[in-house]
């Protein structure tokens, strides 16, 4: 079983999140993560070292090493989504 970490970035765009109950099912949809790979709606990306937990129109980036997930960002879906943004 994998540890969840969240970066600073990600908890800030989750608390930004208006909707509550879209916050408690992204929450609950990370936590289904300490058993990666076997989850759902997660894909790996193309263009970066990352995966794509999908959560309705949010998506949470993340990066996988042995024993840790880190969320890297809570993103809603839009044309931007995929862009790579260098903060």
């Amino acid at each position: 079983m994998k540890r969840i970490e969240w970066k600073k970035k990600a908890l800030r765009q989750l608390r930004k999140v208006k909707d509550h109950q879209t916050q408690q099912n992204i929450k609950a949809a990370v936590g289904t993560l300490r058993n990666f790979p076997n989850c759902s709606n997660i894909k790996k990306l193309k263009t970066r070292d990352e995966y794509r937990l999908r959560v309705d129109n949010w998506r949470v980036f993340f990066t996988e090493q042995l024993t840790i997930i880190r969320i890297e960002e809570v993103k809603k879906r839009d044309e931007r989504t995929y862009k790579r943004t260098n903060h």
